[in-house]
């Protein structure tokens, strides 16, 4: 199978979640010398199939330093490849696809975003990417619409068919000013890299949180300058509109898509063949516990026998067990970086005060319901809630309504923080305010932030939520409203 991509060595997701270009590159990299440990450990030849590894990179709006990141990347993998022994050029050379950055994007003055991700794709083309994802530029209000997405696609042929910029392999080459910090790059991650090695290996770096840490450090911290006004987000923190057009969004109906996913599966079970897709699923399982066999080889043949991703993952969880990420709290980043403002100070004072009058600090649980993977916002509000004096619990990814009910009951929490940006809010927000009032915990607050088109923001009011806090919403302003919340319903 010589086209066959084995995987794509991903950076984005740490990069959506708050790393520096840096900590990315480093991290990343990590990554994929883990991946080739773990393929040369198995008996693969390495010149076999090193030449088909493939990374993904995020790009931000640090224009240069974006930039410098993927030459960098270029230059650290030969270097590892080396060490590995590569023997075929092709087996020491980078392919890299990049995406635009989504958390870069904001809600006020949407179509600035167009601007921000032209930029960022112009600086994956000048950093060598292979391939380009570029994302709309309401993705910041809602799932993107067929004219955004429209933008989006054009921005990537504009670049491509009219401006002759690809015609140049690096055009930044032989620029003093992009070879140092190309070199200051590398050498940075180099240096993580280093240190990932002796605490050993990004296994171990991530069991022991150290990887979650950094990141999430590095997420507040940036977060912090931006709501201080230290780092000017144009239209959002500096040259605000005064007024606000209503933006079209897409509408989607997740219960409808919810219903059709569960009758197609229903369907397709009820049509195969259910003795050949037990086997096969049982075969896996076997292959997991004695490892005879090739596990995808096997899994492709339970997808033949129409067994589903889930029956398949299952059959793999029952070997393997399921990995669950310990939920940490990252303290003491988000206040520093803020900077001594008065609200701040003011805010600290008040929440010490009801903690003085009630006996114990306002308790908030920070949850993520559903599939939707992407934290950062998540885990930004309970670092920053805490250094204002907040008591902060921290679900698990992928929750179900009813199992994030269960928790904030069992933790006594005054409020729910519900991070979405899957599109599901009208489903899983909802579902869960019933899970509360069905397990008896009708007087907790919940308030929503991340991706909700303003037209949802009624119906979500309605249902009882007590606040939504889109992209953009100042840290210091969520939590007073959420204080608020607290109050009002203690008092009634």
């Amino acid at each position: 199978m010589p086209k066959f991509n084995p995987i794509s060595i991903s950076g984005d997701h740490m990069q959506e979640a708050g790393a520096t270009p840096v900590l990315e590159l480093a991290l990343t990299l990590a990554n994929g010398l883990t991946y080739v440990k773990a393929a040369q450990q198995r008996g693969l030849n390495l010149d076999d199939f090193a030449g088909r590894l493939s990374f993904f990179w995020g790009i931000g709006m640090d224009f240069y330093p974006e930039v410098a990141k993927l030459r960098a990347a270029r230059l650290l993998w030969w270097r590892i490849m080396q060490k590995f022994g590569a023997q075929e050029d092709k087996s020491s050379k980078l392919r890299a696809h990049c995406q635009t950055s989504g958390w870069s994007l904001a809600a006020q003055d949407p179509y600035n975003n167009v601007v921000r991700t032209t930029v960022e794709a112009l600086a994956a083309v000048f950093g060598g990417t292979q391939s380009l994802h570029t994302n709309a530029f309401d993705e910041a209000i809602a799932l993107p619409s067929d004219m955004s997405s429209r933008i989006a696609r054009n921005t990537q042929l504009i670049l491509q068919e009219e401006t002759n910029i690809t015609a140049v392999v690096d055009p930044w080459g032989g620029s003093y000013f992009m070879e140092s910090l190309t070199k200051q790059i590398a050498d940075a991650a180099w240096q993580i890299i280093e240190d990932i090695d002796a605490m050993g290996g990004m296994i171990r770096a991530i069991e022991s949180g150290w990887v979650n840490q950094q990141i999430e450090e590095s997420a507040a911290a940036k977060q912090a300058k931006i709501d201080s006004g230290k780092i000017v987000i144009v239209g959002v923190s500096k040259y605000r509109c005064d007024h606000e057009a209503e933006q079209e969004t897409l509408r989607v109906d997740t219960t409808k898509v919810r219903e059709s996913q569960l009758q197609l599966l229903s369907d397709i079970k009820a049509a195969r063949d259910c003795d050949a897709a037990r086997e096969a699923l049982e075969a896996i399982t076997r292959c997991g516990y004695d490892g005879k066999g090739n596990l995808l080889e096997l899994s492709i043949s339970a997808m033949k026998a129409r067994a589903t991703v889930g029956e398949v993952s299952e059959a793999l969880e029952k070997c393997f067990g399921r990995y669950t990420a310990e939920a940490r709290l990252v303290s003491g980043v988000y206040g520093p970086n803020y900077g001594d403002h008065d609200h701040w100070a003011q805010l600290k004072t008040r929440i010490a005060g009801f903690s003085k009058r009630h006996g114990r600090p306002p308790r908030v649980l920070i949850a993520k319901l559903g599939q939707d993977g992407h934290d950062r916002g998540a885990k930004i509000v309970a670092s920053s809630f805490a250094d204002l004096g907040f008591a902060v619990d921290i679900g698990s990814l992928f929750q179900t309504a009813e199992e994030c009910a269960r928790q904030a009951i069992e933790n006594d929490v005054h409020a729910i923080g519900v991070s979405t940006l899957s599109g599901a809010h009208t489903t899983l927000v909802p579902a869960m305010l019933d899970e509360l009032k069905r397990q008896g915990g009708d007087g907790i607050c919940v308030f929503v932030g991340g991706v909700i088109p303003r037209q949802d923001y009624s119906a979500l009011y309605d249902s009882g939520i007590i606040g939504i806090y889109g992209p953009g919403t100042p840290i210091p302003d969520a939590a007073s409203g959420v204080l608020e919340g607290i109050l009002n319903r203690l008092e009634s």
